[in-house]
C-alpha cells in the first residue's frame, strides 16, 4: 500500500502544477492584452530589481514571472518525488524528464521573448511549449492517478476508431492555441473587423495577418466538424465519462467560436481574451484527459493494489 500512496502524492503535486499552470497561461494573456510584456526590460530582475516600482504594467509582468517561479518548484518538487522512488521512476520517470527539458526551454523562451521585444515567433514558440508542458505534466498526474486505483480494471469495449479520433482532437486543439497565439502576438485578431465575412469578403486572399486570422477561422469549424463526428461515436461507449467527454468538448468549442466573434465585435478585450484563452486551455486539457480515459477502455490492468492484496 505504500506504493499506492506515494503514486497519490505524485498525482496531487502534478495535478497542482497543471493548475497553477492553467492560471499562468492565462495570465500571459492578460501581460500581452495590457501591452505588459515589456514592462520589465529586462529578465531575471524587472528594472534592475526583484521588487519593482509599484506600476500596474510593471506589477502585472512581474506578478507572471512570480506564478512562473510557482510553477518552477512545484514542477521540479514532482520531479524530485518521482525520481526519488523507485517504482514512481519506473512508470513516470520519462514524462518527468520531459517535463525538465521543456521547463528548461521554456525559460529560454520566456527570456528571448523580452529581450527580442516580443517578437511573434518566439511568443508563438513560447505559447507551444507552455502547452507542450502543461500537457506533459496532466499526462503525469493521470498516470500516477490510474497506478494509484485500489480496485482491478476490467476491460471495457471501444468504440471502433474512437481513440485515433481523441487523438487527433488533441493534435488539432493543441495546434489551435498555438495558432492563436501567434495570430494576438501577430495583432492579427482584428485583421477581419466583421464575422463571418473578413472585411466584407468570404474568401479574402490568405496573405499577412488576415490570412493569420482566416486560417484561425477554418480551423476552427474543422474542429467543431470534427468534434461532431467524436460526440457521435463516443456515445457508444459504455464509459460514461468517455460518452460525454465529446458533447463537452463540442460544446466548448461553440462557446469558444462565441468567445472569438466577441472579441471580433467588441475588440479585444482584457477579460474576453484571457478567458477565449482559458476555455482553449480546457478545451485541450480535456481532450488530452479523454485520450487517455480511452487508451485505457480495453486494456486489463491489476493495479498495485491487487497486487499487494493478494
Amino acid at each position: 500500500m505504500a506504493d499506492i500512496a506515494k503514486f497519490r502524492i505524485a498525482s496531487r503535486l502534478a495535478l497542482t502544477t497543471v493548475i497553477l499552470m492553467f492560471g499562468l497561461i492565462v495570465l500571459g494573456s492578460i501581460v500581452r492584452t495590457t501591452g505588459s510584456g515589456l514592462a520589465c526590460p529586462d529578465w531575471p530582475l524587472c528594472q534592475g530589481r526583484l521588487i519593482p516600482p509599484l506600476q500596474f504594467n510593471v506589477l502585472v509582468e512581474w506578478f507572471h514571472r512570480l506564478v512562473a517561479l510557482l510553477v518552477s518548484v512545484m514542477l521540479f518538487a514532482t520531479v524530485v518525488w518521482v525520481m526519488a522512488h523507485a517504482p514512481l521512476r519506473a512508470r513516470l520517470g520519462g514524462l518527468a524528464a520531459l517535463a525538465v527539458v521543456l521547463l528548461i526551454a521554456q525559460i529560454l523562451l520566456g527570456a528571448l521573448t523580452v529581450w527580442k521585444l516580443l517578437d511573434p515567433s518566439v511568443v508563438g514558440g513560447h505559447l507551444g511549449v507552455a502547452l507542450l508542458l502543461f500537457s506533459t505534466m496532466l499526462t503525469l498526474a493521470l498516470a500516477a492517478s490510474q497506478q494509484a486505483e485500489t480496485e482491478s480494471l476490467e476491460p471495457r469495449p471501444r468504440p471502433a476508431g474512437l481513440l485515433p479520433l481523441m487523438a487527433l482532437t488533441t493534435l488539432v486543439a493543441y495546434g489551435q492555441c498555438v495558432l492563436g497565439g501567434v495570430v494576438a502576438a501577430s495583432h492579427a485578431g482584428l485583421a477581419c473587423s466583421d464575422w463571418p465575412t473578413c472585411n466584407g469578403e468570404w474568401f479574402p486572399p490568405l496573405q499577412g495577418l488576415v490570412g493569420l486570422q482566416m486560417m484561425h477561422r477554418w480551423i476552427a469549424y474543422g474542429f467543431t466538424a470534427l468534434l461532431i463526428v467524436v460526440a457521435f461515436r463516443a456515445r457508444a461507449a459504455e464509459d460514461a465519462v468517455v460518452a460525454r467527454a465529446g458533447t463537452l468538448m463540442l460544446g466548448l468549442t461553440v462557446g469558444q467560436i462565441a468567445l472569438g466573434v466577441m472579441n471580433v465585435m467588441l475588440g479585444i478585450r482584457v477579460w474576453l481574451s484571457a478567458l477565449h484563452l482559458a476555455n482553449a486551455a480546457g478545451i485541450l486539457a480535456l481532450a488530452l484527459a479523454s485520450t487517455f480515459r480511452v487508451a485505457m477502455l480495453g486494456t486489463r490492468r491489476a493495479p498495485l493494489g491487487a497486487a499487494v492484496a493478494s
